[in-house]
């Protein structure tokens, strides 16, 4: 009772100091003059950054990395093999309900908002001709970036009417993929068009951690995924494919080399989840503390065509991998790091389906090759595209005849590619260097044309292994290449009996949960199974 008479003479107090009030000053009394209605650009610019790797405002910066780049690519792309639940996803073509939700939450509630509010206090969802200018055209690339990964994973997505809540529209309708993707493209090459190194700086280059506000550098990360997402499409749209393959070689083209990188940095502090690299914490011990073991399709292809030699073997073999060890938060025990004796486990398989030749259970990994602890500290740089792939895309659009005015030959383009991907991780360690003598070395044993190392029948095939194989703790661009282009040719298969895909090696995600529950307009959205197709994806061979 006491409260009710609270409540009752609370409600008289109001009526009192209202009913002498006009229109403004109740309009005036509505609003929160301490309240935030502009937030830093440039802060919101580097969160953007942040989020790309993962660490943004989500969550647990572990989070996506754990349930979907290595629970589900990884092991789908048969790179990585865990016996584990959650972080097993791929290998075993189950469901987790963690990994469907997790780049949907990350994509839509940190990177795409983050692009929305820069993109909006700018220029109203345009670009902007004057006060940031390049950092307007870099969120758009992001933003391009962000949304093709979205409908890659899932198909058709919320795209135009998407992070418009602030505008009351909370159920969004979907976009065909179809349409999406054409949108997209048309929206990075106004980007990379807008970038200039005449428009003012307005603090863009101390909130850009990947480039310090160089422009060729933005416009060369925007040409390679225009490329990317040209040869995406080139099974389905030919014409559309070639039209944006040739414009990617313009206004300062793709990546050429390693020094292009996109590197988001990563840093110990102030806290494990916040700017810490995820892949890393999601492995370390003590932390994340997931199996770590290397599939056997891999460290195959890293050994070479003979498997008793080091001769012939990929320099990355003792990159990759640090051994068999022992590895706990305060010490690593090496207990064989002989190039000879690296042993990836079959995908698909339990462990405790597995046996030795001498029929006995065994430890999982002191059997089997690990991650190499060297590539998994917490303050190491999270990659985002590497010119590796920009060369293995130009050197494949060479040999199909896609684009009409790609520089040099295909030979030299997946030489460079071989090259940039071999020598790109003394960003992880200065000790994980690889010469141009022992690229050289290589190269000369598997020249282009002449078979690869998996004893590949075609030029495309080998581009396809190279690809693959230099996406190394990337593994979602490993498995939507894979779908996308069928090599490497995977086997598919797996032991499990509660498996979702009838066998079949996953082809995309499935949809939330929450997203099928909550948003009246699902109905538009793709086939939700993990083997449906994509609208680009109609490779018969794959």
């Amino acid at each position: 009772m006491r409260n009710m008479h609270k409540y009752f003479l609370g409600t008289l107090f109001i009526f009192f100091i209202f009913s002498g009030c006009d229109t403004d000053e109740l309009q005036e009394l509505n609003i929160n003059p301490q309240a935030v209605n502009e937030i830093d650009l440039n802060f919101m610019f580097s969160a953007a950054e942040l989020s790309m790797a993962s660490g943004g405002f989500a969550g647990d910066n572990r989070f996506i990395d754990w349930r979907t780049n290595i629970g589900l690519c990884g092991g789908a792309i048969q790179q990585l093999t865990t016996s584990g639940s959650i972080s097993a996803t791929g290998n075993y073509y189950r469901h987790n309900f963690e990994t469907a939700y997790a780049p949907w939450s990350f994509g839509y509630e940190d990177v795409l908002k983050q692009c929305e509010e820069i993109i909006n206090q700018t220029s109203e969802g345009g670009f902007s001709e004057g006060k940031h200018a390049n950092m307007v055209a870099a969120a758009h690339i992001i933003r391009v970036w962000q949304f093709q990964r979205l409908t890659d994973f899932y198909g058709n997505i919320p795209f135009t009417e998407a992070n418009k809540g602030l505008d009351g529209n909370f159920f969004p309708a979907y976009d065909n993929q179809e349409d999406i993707y054409p949108a997209l493209l048309t929206e990075l090459a106004a980007a990379i068009s807008a970038l200039s190194t005449g428009n003012p700086d307005d603090g863009f280059s101390s909130s850009d951690m990947i480039f310090q506000g160089n422009v060729e550098k933005w416009q060369k990360f925007g040409n390679t995924l225009m490329l990317r997402m040209a040869m995406r499409l080139s099974n389905v749209a030919p014409g559309l494919a070639d039209q944006y393959v040739t414009q990617a070689m313009s206004n300062g083209g793709p990546m050429e080399s390693n020094d292009d990188n996109v590197w988001i940095p990563m840093a110990v502090g102030p806290s494990e989840w916040t700017n810490q690299n995820g892949i890393s914490r999601a492995f370390y011990p003590g932390d994340g503390g997931n199996q770590s073991t290397l599939g056997q399709p891999l460290v195959d292809f890293l050994k070479g065509s003979d498997p008793n030699s080091v001769a012939d073997d990929d320099p990355r073999l003792m990159i990759y991998t640090a051994g068999k060890f022992d590895w706990t938060a305060n010490d690593v025990t090496i207990i064989d790091d002989d190039p000879l004796n690296q042993k990836g486990a079959p995908p698909g398989y339990y462990q405790d389906e597995i046996e030795v030749d001498l029929g006995y259970q065994f430890i999982w990994d002191r059997e089997f090759s690990r991650i190499n602890y060297l590539l998994l500290d917490d303050d190491d740089p999270y990659r985002i595209m590497t010119h590796s792939e920009a060369a293995f895309l130009m050197a494949e659009a060479l040999v199909r005849g896609i684009g009409s005015n790609i520089p040099g030959t295909a030979e030299e383009h997946y030489n460079a590619g071989v090259r940039s991907a071999m020598q790109m991780w003394t960003m992880y360690d200065a000790s994980l260097e690889v010469s141009d003598a022992e690229v050289d070395a290589y190269l000369a044993t598997y020249p282009f044309g002449g078979g690869g190392v998996t004893g590949s029948e075609s030029q495309l095939e080998q581009i396809g292994w190279q690809f693959w194989a230099a996406q190394y703790l990337y593994w979602y661009e490993a498995w939507s290449n894979w779908i996308r282009s069928a090599y490497p040719p995977l086997e598919q298969y797996t032991s499990d009996q509660g498996n979702v895909t009838g066998g079949i090696i996953p082809r995309r995600l499935q949809y939330p949960d929450g997203e099928i529950a909550i948003n009246t307009n699902f109905n538009q959205a793709s086939d939700n199974n993990y083997t449906s197709r994509v609208w680009w994806d109609v490779n018969p061979d794959n």
